[in-house]
């Protein structure tokens, strides 16, 4: 059981608030995660099960590979400048597969298998490193999902939520004159669900709601604390952090040619009050406040507004693009180095070329821009690390490429 325990499951991948990864296939990554009503094919399965009643009545198949940059994030200290940071950029892979079956009688079947979040974060400055020297997570989800086509206008469907997540949490304020250090790994699977229905009032409009059930994530392994190089602590460990329901509502108009996705969604991060490691055994006393006490979150419920385009070139060649405005849910009082996090801006284009009757392929773009994040939360003799400084320079950039089969 050996794999993280979170500290925070908070620096994101990625490209959404939190840790959330919408943008995970082809289409989805070129129109900036606004594919839910107009979800179509195989990977209609995994952002809009009840779209699958509507694909064609074709076995549909697709895989994609998905490369994430993040940048350096630069810290500039208010009142110190020997606290100024820069971390690490991380260079990640996160593969994804979707099937969606033919007709059978008014049902459909598919599964997906994907990342839908996760982080990546270090830091080697003194002060940063003090409480986030390194955060790895890593999520996969598996989900079945079903479709039922009640008629021409309108369907429903749900999944079930298949969730295994790992990784490692390291920090280390020995330089800082803190002779404390700390190396937990642990893992968890989890279970959960997805509703989704779509409607169309009239041919060239479709209506679509989807909803995923907040999952907590209940992390168990191994911890290890030590005091000026002198292990204290060597035992079992857990954690409990909530990934948070997501509702998204979403309406997509055929021009013909042509189809353009507005989308909002919401994510429930209200959720995550505090973040609270559970040990088997009794923690020393020096170790107690800087790893057992509870710590703060109190994170808030983000908005995601979303626009995205299709436009049909050809017969063969389809051109996407998108734009999305997305909020953070960390306030600034309790804001760390493990989520420099703040409200992002995203473009995102790319396309599909179908090559014959069964194959096609494509590839697709995305850019997410993060805000300056200026952080006080008043240090003091009782509280040294508190932050008191500016992030800057946050960014990430998406590569997906991929192809499509149907049979």
């Amino acid at each position: 059981m050996k794999k993280i325990l979170l500290l925070s499951l908070s620096t994101s991948l990625l490209v959404a608030s939190g840790y959330r990864l919408p943008e995970g296939s082809l289409s989805s990554t070129a129109m900036s995660g606004a594919y839910v009503a107009g979800a179509h094919g195989a990977d209609s399965s995994y952002y809009n099960p009840a779209n699958m009643a509507f694909n064609s009545n074709q076995n549909q198949f697709e895989g994609d590979l998905t490369y994430i940059n993040l940048a350096e994030i630069t810290y500039k200290d208010a009142q110190n400048p020997q606290f100024n940071a820069k971390s690490k950029e991380e260079n990640l892979l996160a593969p994804s597969l979707y099937f969606s079956s033919a007709d059978l009688n008014g049902w459909r079947y598919g599964v997906s298998l994907n990342v839908p979040g996760g982080l990546s974060k270090r830091w080697d400055a003194p002060y940063a490193k003090a409480s986030a020297k390194e955060f790895r997570l890593k999520i996969l989800e598996l989900n079945p999902s079903i479709a039922y086509k009640v008629s021409d206008a309108f369907a429903l469907g749900a999944g079930v939520r298949a969730i295994y997540s790992e990784g490692k949490v390291k920090s280390d304020a020995t330089d800082l004159g803190k002779p404390v250090r700390r190396d937990m790994e642990a893992d968890t699977t989890e279970f959960g669900y997805n509703l989704a229905l779509s409607y169309k009032p009239v041919e060239p409009l479709t209506l679509s709601a989807t909803y995923r059930s907040k999952v907590d994530l209940n992390h168990e392994g191994n911890a290890k604390l030590r005091l000026s190089g002198t292990k204290l602590y060597d035992g079992g460990a857990s954690v409990s952090v909530p990934l948070p329901a997501v509702i998204a509502l979403a309406g997509a108009f055929d021009f013909g040619s042509t189809v353009v996705e507005v989308e909002w969604d919401k994510t429930k991060w209200s959720d995550y009050k505090s973040l609270d490691f559970q040990f088997k055994d009794a923690v020393p006393a020096a170790l107690k406040a800087p790893f057992d006490d509870p710590k703060p979150r109190n994170w808030e419920d983000t908005n995601a507004f979303r626009i995205g385009v299709t436009h049909h070139y050809n017969e063969k060649l389809t051109l996407m693009g998108g734009f999305a405005f997305d909020e953070n849910p960390a306030t600034s009082r309790y804001l760390g180095f493990e989520l420099p996090d703040s409200d992002a801006t995203i473009f995102s284009g790319g396309f599909h070329y179908q090559v014959d009757q069964n194959l096609g392929f494509g590839a697709s773009l995305l850019y997410d821009k993060k805000d300056s994040r200026k952080v006080s939360q008043g240090r003091s003799a009782t509280n040294p690390l508190a932050i008191e400084g500016t992030f800057d320079d946050a960014s990430a950039l998406l590569v997906t490429t991929g192809f499509t089969y149907r049979y």
